[in-house]
């Protein structure tokens, strides 16, 4: 019932205030985030818990199939708000396994509205069909193009015109690609993080998709 979100709500204030009575009056000083995070809207993946962070830690972005769209004047307003306001020192695009959008996207199917917005992803898989159809488990062909995806939105930041001026200032910043994995609870970095212009170069330049080798679902 949405009364006891209020509920809720007045438990959780209580609970901060007695732990430390200043902790609202700093909060509403300003916020210092070091980290920018892109993810997915699914539910099970709250940003803040799942790395431990707490209010003012983490600038939190998130849409269906954690996408960075070069044309969404909603992402652009929030990374250039990071990068040149906030001067966040990571921005870190975070998908994760069974993605309900990724897998909307591979499917034959129409879903309305949000396959307009999932064109990009399928985009990405046409582009890399022939690697996908080496893979008989349906589920590990959802799971390697989420994999894909975040990649994909890693080289979109890096070479956004906020992001690259940002490094020709010498501004501390990189950009990462992690997956969270909603079976247990675990972050697994896909080891493309960029943090200066001529990574960002190599990265789009690249075609390859690269993965750092380890355990999957």
């Amino acid at each position: 019932m949405i009364a006891d979100l209020f509920e809720n709500n007045l438990r959780w204030a209580a609970a901060r205030n007695r732990a430390d009575p200043e902790y609202f009056r700093r909060l509403a000083g300003q916020q210092s985030p070091e980290y920018l995070w892109i993810g997915c809207s699914d539910s099970r993946v709250p940003a803040n818990e799942i790395v431990g962070l707490n209010p003012g830690e983490l600038f939190v972005h998130r849409n269906v199939a954690n996408l960075a769209p070069a044309q969404d004047a909603n992402f652009l307003s929030v990374l250039q708000f990071a990068v040149e306001v906030l001067k966040v020192r990571h921005v870190i695009v975070c998908g994760h396994y069974g993605c309900g959008g990724v897998r909307a996207a591979l499917s034959e199917k129409r879903h309305g509205l949000i396959d307009h917005w999932l064109s990009p992803v399928r985009t990405l898989s046409w582009r890399c069909e022939h690697e996908l159809a080496t893979i008989s488990d349906p589920e590990a062909r959802v799971n390697d193009l989420c994999e894909r995806n975040v990649i994909e939105q890693v080289r979109n930041i890096a070479a956004n015109p906020f992001v690259r001026d940002a490094w020709r200032r010498k501004q501390p910043l990189e950009v990462h690609g992690w997956i969270y994995s909603i079976q247990d609870g675990l972050l697994r970095d896909l080891d493309v993080s960029v943090g200066r212009l001529e990574r960002a170069r190599a990265l789009a330049a690249s075609d390859r998709f690269h993965r750092r080798q380890g355990r999957r679902p």
